[in-house]
């Protein structure tokens, strides 16, 4: 699957590890997180994420 960096920190969603801490499972694809999950890091939203 593809991984997605966030434009603004440079925080990389990697699909294999999900983000647990934001109830998004492992193995789940950057387009099936939902529309508000924010960056872990940052903050900013998924439209600021783009493909790694």
């Amino acid at each position: 699957m593809q991984k997605y960096v966030c434009s603004v920190c440079g925080y990389i969603y990697e699909p294999a590890a999900g983000d647990p801490d934001s109830g998004v499972a492992a193995d789940t694809s950057f387009e099936d997180i939902p529309d508000d999950w924010v960056c872990p890091i940052c903050g900013v939203g998924k439209d600021m994420f783009e493909p790694e």
